[in-house]
């Protein structure tokens, strides 16, 4: 079942120790708005997956970001966000990764509650039935002769001391001591 959160209301992510980032709520037209965004649309159509994917979280955070906790210049005052300051926060690569799986990637994928799954046809909640019969047990004793006799009639060494040839030809004719060979 697709849950729907319909408040739109803003939220702190979490993108470092220490560093957080108040963010929109990931909307269909914010994401029409980005994919529209000059810098987005301004990359080559050779670049690779990666360049794009830079292009557009950058062009989603000048977007998305409101506030921020934990970020200041190189002085150490605190520094509020703007679009040079935030494309300079993304180049720090584990905050574009956090950015990336705790925003970018929940909008994208849709998350599905777990309550309304079916159940494994195996495993701790086998709740499935099954598909297929059970597999016959062969008649002899060795599982490798194709005599379908009671135990004293199997030639298979150790399984009897019959010497009866196995029918039709055995698949294993030089380990069971059949007379009859396979003749595939």
């Amino acid at each position: 079942m697709l849950t729907l959160d319909l408040t739109n209301a803003l939220r702190w992510h979490d993108l470092a120790p220490g560093v957080r980032v108040q963010l929109r709520p990931l909307t269909t037209a914010l994401m029409v708005a980005t994919r529209s965004d000059p810098a987005v649309e301004a990359v080559p159509e050779k670049a690779s997956d990666e360049e794009r994917a830079v292009a557009f979280a950058k062009a989603l955070a000048r977007r998305a970001v409101l506030a921020w906790e934990g970020i200041g210049d190189a002085d150490g005052n605190a520094l509020d966000p703007s679009h040079e300051s935030v494309d300079a926060l993304l180049d720090i690569w584990p905050i574009f990764e956090a950015f990336q799986l705790t925003y970018v990637s929940k909008g994208l994928l849709l998350e599905q509650e777990k309550n309304a799954s079916a159940l494994s046809p195996n495993g701790p909640s086998a709740g499935a039935s099954a598909t297929a019969k059970p597999a016959r047990r062969p008649d002899g004793p060795c599982g490798r002769c194709s005599r379908r006799n009671a135990r004293n009639s199997c030639p298979m060494p150790g399984a009897s001391t019959a010497s009866i040839p196995c029918q039709p030809p055995c698949p294993r004719p030089a380990s069971c001591g059949s007379t009859t060979t396979n003749t595939r």
